[in-house]
């Protein structure tokens, strides 16, 4: 009987040996450096033109990818689950049979919850749940009233689906594949290594490098989009507070000005954190950001709708948990007829949830990359049940205690337009504004300021630290000071040029541009994962050497 071909365990990536690029993948580092820089020149120099250019961009992607996105976030779903289900490979430890977790439970799931989707729960907990209750496909189809207590349950399963098991299933599994190669296979913590049963050494080149330019790529642009509704959020929160007026504009929406004048602090303060690394700075902040969460959280539970809001959580999970099948595979075409029902169908799964999954697309290899840094000494079981299963109940925790009291006030509470009327940045400040006498509502608003500023820095630290990871060839550690700075001037000026060139909308168009070709990486990455556990199974049975150690 032949053996089977041993795996690859280790990758030559050449790095500079001396010089500014000293212990950096010279190829990577510059040709990231390079299209981004030619993306933030053209978005300042004429922003109207990269404005139009990139609409006509999506509009095509749009058009043509919306069943790809639907597909491949099933597949990212079904491997994760399917991998932590197995006995075979669920008991596998990340790192070793003898390795044991870095982090404590809190501070790992803080740091998740931080660095993954924080920012964008403060922004849509309240806005979403109300966006659907107007609009869903319950509604286009007849079947719900709109803005109507018949609605509710279909408001909130539908923002459960957008930020749950799925955004989450995409995370563990691009983070899970790095982890396997990193920690048991012994490869550089980079994308190409996650591809070694695929592509072999063929890596170590061209090929190799062109996989992490994509994921650099991917995660400055998806990591633009989160700080973007963050910066936005955060000048409405300090115009709430102060009231002072350059910070809004006539249509009740941050002012251009007051999101760079915040981007600026943001990014100043991350890059700080940023050199102290994972286990200092980032650590600290998202602990201080998980306690800050759990206080709004009881904030809203006590001082909001209580029954309303727990009611909408458990009937919401049920209805999402029985639902999902269907959510997660059906893909709603138009047809050719403005206005039909098969067209706005299409048209709202096109403006929501293939939005939301490009996101998380482009946000997957910094989510991922960071997961697999935190999750060393982990099983794969334990790992995909705290990556997946409890930032799921967090979020529908938090979409449930905000969205559900800004449901009630708004049908039943007397708020009337006062919070629906509010711009998306705002809609988390107007609950507490009706909610509590001016003077406590600038407090609490104060607060939650300090949180949005705390998942700020901790999303943009950790994305510099992730994409220097991957510019140095796997190198964990937090080198090259240089490096780390000019990381966070890049973030800033891709972030400023493209608000200039249009706003948060030049920022999501980008993205959903960046996405596509990394999903396909994507994909190949769970494919790569799955052969080399099918392969290390068959090994073990033949009595082989075989590297995966399982937990005891």
């Amino acid at each position: 009987m032949t053996s089977i071909k041993p795996p690859v365990t280790d990758l030559d990536i050449p790095t500079e040996e001396k010089g500014f690029y000293e212990g950096f993948s010279k190829a990577v580092t510059l040709g990231s450096k390079a299209l981004i820089g030619i993306l933030i020149v053209w978005a300042i120099a004429v922003p109207e033109n990269a404005g139009a250019v990139l609409s006509g961009i999506r509009s095509t992607i749009d058009a043509n990818t919306g069943s790809w996105y639907m597909y491949a976030m099933a597949f990212y779903l079904i491997v994760s689950i399917a991998l932590a289900a197995l006995p075979a490979t669920g008991r596998i430890r990340l790192g070793g049979a003898e390795s044991r977790p870095e982090f404590s439970a809190f501070s790992w799931i803080s740091m998740m919850i931080g660095a993954g989707t924080g920012i964008g729960m403060l922004t849509y907990s309240s806005a979403e749940p109300l966006f659907h209750l107007a609009s869903n496909p319950e509604v286009i189809m007849g079947e719900a009233t709109a803005m109507a207590a018949d609605n509710v349950r279909n408001a909130m399963k539908w923002s459960f689906f957008h930020w749950g098991l799925s955004a989450w299933g995409c995370y563990a599994m691009i983070g899970l594949a790095l982890a396997f190669f990193a920690y048991v296979r012994g490869l550089p913590l980079t994308i190409r290594s996650a591809l070694t049963p695929l592509f072999g050494r063929s890596l170590e080149g061209p090929l190799g490098h062109l996989f992490d330019i994509l994921s650099v790529i991917a995660t400055v642009l998806g990591v633009a989009v989160t700080l973007g509704y963050g910066v936005s959020q955060f000048a409405a929160g300090v115009h709430n507070i102060t009231g002072m007026g350059w910070l809004m504009n006539d249509e009740g929406t941050p002012t251009v000005t007051a999101m760079l004048v915040a981007l600026l602090i943001v990014m100043g303060l991350s890059t700080v954190s940023a050199l102290s690394g994972v286990g200092k700075g980032i650590k600290w902040l998202s602990n201080i950001n998980m306690g800050l969460s759990f206080f709004v959280l009881a904030f809203l539970l006590i001082f909001g709708s209580t029954i309303f809001a727990l009611k909408s959580l458990f009937l919401g999970i049920w209805d999402y948990v029985i639902a999902m099948p269907g959510m997660v595979t059906t893909i709603w075409r138009p047809d050719g007829v403005e206005g039909s029902v098969a067209t706005q169908l299409a048209e709202w799964q096109g403006a929501w949830t293939i939005f939301y999954w490009a996101w998380w697309i482009a946000f997957a290899p910094f989510v991922g990359l960071f997961l697999a840094r935190i999750s060393r000494g982990r099983t794969i079981r334990e790992y995909v049940l705290g990556a997946m299963i409890v930032p799921t109940i967090i979020h529908c925790v938090w979409f449930s205690f905000a969205g559900g009291t800004a449901i009630d006030l708004t049908l039943n509470g007397g708020a009337g337009d006062q919070i629906t009327g509010a711009g998306i940045s705002s809609q988390l400040f107007e609950i507490i504004n009706y909610l509590l006498t001016p003077v406590l509502a600038k407090m609490m608003s104060a607060l939650i300021v300090v949180l949005l500023l705390t998942y700020l820095v901790t999303s943009a630290d950790s994305a510099v630290l992730i994409v220097n990871t991957i510019s140095a060839a796997g190198d964990e550690s937090p080198k090259g000071r240089i490096h780390i700075l000019t990381w966070g001037a890049i973030f800033t000026l891709v972030i400023g040029g493209l608000l200039v060139a249009g706003g948060l909308d030049a920022i999501n168009t980008a993205m959903i541009i960046g996405a596509l070709p990394f999903s396909v990486v994507m994909v190949l990455m769970g494919v790569s994962l799955i052969k080399a556990l099918i392969r290390d199974g068959m090994r073990r049975r033949r009595g082989e050497a075989v590297k995966p150690e399982l937990a005891e």
